[in-house]
């Protein structure tokens, strides 16, 4: 259990995303000073946590305010500001389960105790795939058939990674075609997947982060700690966004550049 500093914004970050952000009041101020007063090589990062739509932090206890997963924000850059603020550069590391929040006057801004959410990547493939391939193709667990059954569950995946990417790009297409702007969408949307080809845990979070989801639903993908069940979330979120542009013709909200969250606090 550690104790760290958050910043709550109003979506979730993920891990492997920039977050590039303007820091203007002095709470937040404080906490990027500290930061970088940190010893060298120290970790200089802080917890994004989402706020409830809806809620505001400063009118209800925070503990019913914020989400309670989150995700460290790793401070890369930080460009000071004449009126004393900052803007700076994040990039999403680590996930994190809030025990606990620590609320007083020193230091100004919210601190909270937390867990860390570890990635199930390797259990997943050893035993659930194998399992779950095991139960629907009615074999029997017989260790001479565990390297079929593995080669299996690699091939399901690389399968699901096509059809999450192939969706995207649909959907990135008929939000930009919706919105005029298909040009200058198509090249950027290309270029992410291409950056994260091959690494399906990386294709997960983009697709969380750069889709036009509700909140909700992006606090259901942060949550989720094995790939193949983001993934199989995104694909089924997909389509259903893809049968809304498709028949009412409309975006949820105004186009954002598909390379992540943007925001102030």
């Amino acid at each position: 259990m550690d104790v760290i500093p958050l910043f709550p914004l109003g979506t979730p970050l993920f891990p492997g995303v920039v977050l590039p952000l303007q820091v203007f009041e002095p709470r937040y101020r404080r906490l990027v000073r500290d930061l970088l007063e940190l010893p060298e090589g120290a970790a200089r990062c802080f917890g994004v946590v989402a706020i409830r739509q809806g809620w505001e932090v400063e009118d209800v206890a925070p503990a019913e305010a914020l989400y309670d997963v989150g995700c460290t924000a790793r401070l890369q850059t930080v460009r000071p500001q004449p009126d004393g603020g900052f803007r700076i550069v994040t990039v999403g590391g680590d996930r994190f389960r809030l025990l606990d929040l620590v609320v007083g006057e020193e230091p100004p801004y919210l601190q909270a105790e937390v867990e860390w959410l570890a990635e199930e990547e390797a259990a997943e493939e050893a035993a659930g795939d194998q399992e779950g391939l095991t139960a629907a193709g009615g074999w029997p667990a017989d260790p001479r058939h565990e390297d079929l059954v593995s080669a299996v569950a690699r091939g399901s995946m690389d399968v699901l990674v096509r059809g999450v990417g192939a969706l995207f790009g649909r959907y990135v297409t008929a939000v930009a075609t919706l919105t005029g702007d298909v040009d200058g969408e198509e090249p950027d949307t290309a270029d992410l997947l291409d950056a994260v080809s091959g690494e399906p845990r990386a294709l997960s979070y983009l697709v969380a982060s750069a889709a036009l989801l509700t909140t909700e639903d992006r606090q259901e993908l942060l949550a989720e700690s094995a790939t193949r069940r983001r993934l199989q979330t995104e694909s089924r979120l997909l389509r259903r966004e893809l049968t809304l542009l498709e028949t009412i013709g409309a975006v949820p909200a105004p186009l954002q550049r598909f390379t992540g969250p943007r925001s102030v606090n």
